[in-house]
């Protein structure tokens, strides 16, 4: 579905849902992965995604609100979280309907908004406009990055926050020139002030 995505750069969207996938394994967020009619004209969900979640099972649906799944409900259920982070193509569609729908059982919905993709920027941007309208929160991808780990002196997930943002993202790209033109002196985390 991605040939269709006009409302950002393809590529742009390809590594933020990776960044989205890969804090949430990171930071051992519950994960719920669906398509929808996979064998027909979706195709398969991105094997940079599925192959971080090998043992889940990815919910296929026939609607484009995955909230009408008795599948999907349940998984979201199963999570035992009342906050989702939602991302997709279409924005108009399955982010959307399945937004709308959750933020009227009362969950609190996140939309990565740079990890969307749609036929338009003026779809996707209305479609966000509703949904912001109905509740649910925009965001970014980094911004949920930087929302789980806080703190550059947070060492457990330091490397690896950093080996996503260099692997997907612009801040990546400047972290490794500040690295080679800076050599150890550009971390951001290493040292803490004498107390």
């Amino acid at each position: 579905m991605y040939q269709g995505v006009q409302s950002h750069d393809r590529i742009v969207v390809f590594n933020n849902i990776q960044i989205l996938a890969k804090a949430a394994k990171l930071f051992k967020i519950p994960t719920v992965l669906t398509t929808v009619a996979k064998d027909s004209f979706s195709g398969q969900f991105m094997p940079e995604v599925t192959g971080l979640f090998p043992k889940h099972a990815i919910i296929d649906r026939t609607s484009m609100n995955s909230w009408l799944d008795a599948g999907f409900r349940k998984a979201v259920a199963a999570t035992g979280r009342k906050k989702f982070v939602i991302a997709g193509l279409w924005t108009e569609a399955c982010v959307t309907f399945p937004t709308l729908d959750m933020l009227k059982e009362g969950y609190e919905i996140y939309i990565a908004a740079d990890a969307c993709g749609d036929l338009s920027l003026e779809a996707h941007n209305r479609s966000m406009d509703r949904a912001v309208q109905a509740g649910a929160v925009p965001i970014t991808s980094a911004q949920y990055v930087f929302e789980l780990q806080q703190d550059w002196a947070r060492s457990e997930t330091y490397e690896g926050v950093m080996d996503i943002l260099r692997a997907h993202s612009p801040y990546g790209i400047q972290v490794r020139f500040s690295k080679w033109a800076l050599g150890e002196h550009a971390s951001e985390g290493g040292v803490r002030a004498a107390e």
